[in-house]
């Protein structure tokens, strides 16, 4: 793979998700290094590259609820899951989960070719619905992964 290639789906700062309930929490991913010579222990934040940035990318548009970046100059970004909250979870549901994923996907410059999307009840729940996506970035062939996650109605 050229170089060019892989730089296209650029750096971010990596994020660790901590809990997923209703507002997912996130941290920093930092990672500690040592400056040659000293035994002084620094900590910097860690980055994102190629795949994982898309896949962390894409999470984290799906839940930004659209309409939240407006104040940023991004008023179409995010997606439009969090209206699903608190409604019962019928086919209906799932199916606009998919309309409102795919709606917000289309606003993603990176991605070549959506391969599947699931959502799903989860088992044993009653308010819950699993998230699973595959896509393909433009000029890869490596499909990449996102979920599952859950989401709760």
């Amino acid at each position: 793979m050229e170089k060019n290639k892989r730089n296209s789906l650029l750096t971010d700062i990596s994020l660790e998700i901590k809990h997923r309930e209703l507002r997912p929490v996130y941290e920093f991913a930092a990672r500690e290094f040592r400056v040659p010579g000293s035994n002084a222990r620094y900590v910097d934040t860690d980055v994102t590259t190629g795949r994982d940035n898309l896949a962390q990318a894409i999470t984290m548009r799906l839940l930004t609820p659209k309409g939240e970046m407006a104040s940023l100059g991004h008023p179409e970004y995010g997606s439009r899951l969090h209206e699903l909250i608190g409604q019962a979870n019928t086919a209906t549901k799932y199916s606009l989960a998919k309309l409102y994923i795919l709606e917000s996907l289309e606003s993603e410059s990176r991605i070549g070719k959506i391969i599947d999307l699931v959502v799903a009840k989860v088992e044993g729940t009653r308010s819950q619905i699993k998230i699973v996506i595959n896509v393909k970035s433009k000029g890869e062939t490596d499909v990449v992964k996102i979920g599952p996650f859950v989401l709760e109605l």
